[in-house]
């Protein structure tokens, strides 16, 4: 991976060492994988189970968005995500959806420079 593309994801929240660790130091392995984060589809279904008021599909869609950012390395959005199925667990829904100008931020960021990086 050149310079300015680790410089990019870095700036964006992503641990590119880290990741790139996870998979065994394939760039073309992570690039792809990074492609698909861009395809997902939970941070929709999060955002329509929070504004529906469904607390388990929101649990699930956040607790996928946990495990997707946690295996690439995006720290930020991981922790944000830990943060948001906790409280959604204990069943402070408020709490959960008060996160999501912080994660849509954090995710449009990472989301962008993934784009630029590799699109």
């Amino acid at each position: 991976m050149d310079e300015g593309k680790r410089t990019r994801l870095k700036a964006a929240g992503i641990d590119v060492d880290g990741a790139l660790e996870r998979f065994m130091g394939s760039d073309v392995l992570l690039e792809r994988f990074l492609k698909k984060f861009l395809e997902d589809d939970n941070c929709m279904a999060l955002r329509t189970a929070l504004d529906a008021g469904d607390r388990e599909g929101a649990v699930t869609a956040s607790h996928n968005l946990k495990g997707v950012c946690g295996n690439l390395s995006m720290t930020e959005l991981f922790d944000l995500f830990t943060r948001q199925v906790q409280m959604l667990r204990e069943g402070n829904e408020a709490g959960a959806a008060g996160l999501m100008p912080a994660i849509t931020q954090s995710y449009d960021l990472v989301s962008q420079a993934i784009r630029e990086s590799f699109e």
